[in-house]
């Protein structure tokens, strides 16, 4: 039989995959336009790094990209999708730091590990 108890570095990967998944889901829908980017960034890092060993998480909300929509719109917000964000989380857990980035790829917003390190 094998152990199947995850190992720390494992533990870490997945905190960073809960931090993610708490971000799109808890903002996307959210309403935006380019003079509230700003703010709103602000406000998904604090969110993110209030939950457990997360060090660290920057948010970017694409402005060109928001812009670019709201050119072909008669609105002057529209709502938050993963296509108009560039995030980095930062995770420290039992020594191990996890750092995960989401950006587009393909015309879809991709979440993925940049590194695990032994952060001793």
């Amino acid at each position: 039989m094998t152990d199947s108890t995850p190992t720390d570095a494992q533990a870490a990967c997945f905190e960073a995959g809960i931090k993610f998944g708490t971000l799109y889901h808890q903002f996307a829908g959210t309403p935006v336009a380019p003079e509230s980017a700003a703010g709103l960034e602000t406000a998904i890092e604090e969110a993110i790094e209030n939950q457990p060993h997360c060090t660290d998480a920057t948010v970017e909300i694409r402005c060109e990209e928001l812009e670019r929509e709201l050119d072909a719109s008669t609105a002057d917000y529209t709502e938050l999708t993963g296509r108009f964000l560039e995030v980095e989380i930062v995770v420290d857990y039992e020594g191990y730091e996890v750092v995960s980035r989401m950006e587009m790829e393909d015309g879809y917003p991709l979440m993925q590990l940049e590194s695990v390190r032994d952060a001793l």
